[in-house]
């Protein structure tokens, strides 16, 4: 095999590692979403997003890329000690307690599976406390864990009445990055969310991948005719 076969190679699978790399750090945590929407809470404002309301009292994606692993959490209004309902929504939302918790949505955690890569997820986020945790997931690789604590100037009390503590937050992967998975779980009654949304990351065009190959071959082959020449 020539230099140059071994050159183009080599760059070929550079590029399918770069493309394949998703560093830990990758996705970061913004507050912010809409004014409150009337009984239905904040949304998220990121254009071209899919939103999840389970105001159909189930937690299916009309658009067929996520999954959730338990949807039996899924209530509306308030409860005392089990689970209260985000400030301004007063549709279906889901909650997530401990296990053995003997309340509405006491599975310990949900899954949400994306069938395609995202580069973003929203949630409006009720009663934030510091026990609620949301983690990450790029190809069975955990890229980053958040709870309560890390909402931009939330005080993490649990409070169903303070805006503070009931914020729409996004997670933004960095600009080439992307996410198939999110898990939300609490270690305390409870963790109420409502009004998720992804957005779909777009893919690379194939003539930009092209375009990077044939940059590198051209440099090989130069390289490998300057070493000819000095021979």
């Amino acid at each position: 095999m020539s230099i140059l076969q071994k050159l183009s190679l080599a760059l070929a699978g550079t590029a399918v590692v770069f493309m394949g790399v998703n560093p830990a750090g990758a996705v970061s945590l913004t507050k912010g979403g809409s004014a409150p929407v009337a009984g239905q809470g904040s949304q998220s404002t990121i254009l071209g997003s899919q939103v999840i309301d389970f105001n159909s009292g189930t937690a299916v994606d009309p658009n067929g890329f996520a999954t959730y692993s338990a949807t039996n959490g899924i209530v509306q209004g308030s409860q005392a000690n089990a689970y209260a309902t985000p400030f301004g929504d007063t549709s279906k939302y889901l909650t997530i307690s401990p296990v053995g918790s003997n309340v509405a949505g006491s599975t310990g955690s949900v899954t949400i599976n994306f069938a395609k890569a995202i580069d973003y997820f929203g949630l409006y986020w009720g009663s934030v406390d510091t026990y609620n945790f949301v983690d990450v997931y790029s190809g069975g690789t955990l890229l980053k864990t958040f709870s309560g604590a890390d909402v931009p100037g939330a005080q993490a009390t649990g409070s169903w009445t303070s805006n503070a503590d009931n914020v729409f937050v996004n997670l933004l992967a960095s600009k080439g990055e992307t996410f198939d998975k999110v898990v939300l779980r609490s270690n305390g009654r409870a963790f109420e969310s409502d009004n998720h949304t992804y957005r779909l990351a777009s893919v690379p065009e194939s003539g930009s991948m092209l375009g990077l190959l044939a940059f590198g071959a051209l440099s090989a082959g130069s390289f490998v005719k300057r070493k000819s020449k000095m021979a």
